[in-house]
């Protein structure tokens, strides 16, 4: 047994040990590399490459008609902001031309009131005025006929003897000033 122990311990000194260190299997793994590589360059170049690209150019377009169409968009969002904005011009001057004929209707409407007022009210000043002329007349001529009356009794309480055309002309006179 001892042999045989020898023996495996030899047979493990003279192997070459990791085959890729191998000297001897060198030109073989070089020409392996070599057909590998040609094989994998020949499936990217004619298969994986093409479609990744043809992938990357419809992103590509669809990224470039994405941002065109977003230009697009803003172009009009503009106009239409323009187009808010003139409305909104156009409105409010249009109810700043309703207000200010609203205004004027009202003032119209106002004046042509207070000319109606002022035209009653002038009217009854009037009247009242002739009302009271009226009543001053007759005021005046009650207060007449009563200071003739009271002169004339006076004098006759005081024994003189009343004539009425002389009672009359003296409060006449007496009532001018």
């Amino acid at each position: 047994m001892a042999t045989q122990t020898h023996d495996a311990g030899q047979a493990v000194a003279e192997a070459p040990g990791m085959p890729q260190l191998d000297f001897t299997s060198f030109p073989n793994q070089i020409f392996w590399l070599v057909v590998t590589l040609v094989i994998i360059y020949l499936v990217l170049d004619r298969v994986a490459l093409p479609r990744i690209g043809a992938i990357l150019a419809e992103r590509q377009g669809t990224i470039t008609n994405d941002i065109a169409a977003a230009e697009d968009l803003k172009v009009k969002a503009v106009e239409a902001e323009g187009i808010y904005n003139q409305a909104l011009a156009d409105a409010r001057a249009e109810a700043q031309t309703i207000a200010a004929e609203t205004r004027a209707e009202i003032q119209g409407d106002l004046n042509d009131a207070i000319a109606k007022a002022d035209a009653e009210i002038a009217a009854k000043a009037a009247e009242s005025e002739k009302a009271i002329a009226e009543i001053r007349a007759s005021a005046l001529e009650a207060v007449e006929a009563v200071a003739t009356d009271t002169a004339a009794e006076i004098v006759a309480v005081l024994g003189g003897k009343a004539d009425a055309k002389g009672v009359a002309a003296a409060v006449t006179e007496r009532m001018k000033g």
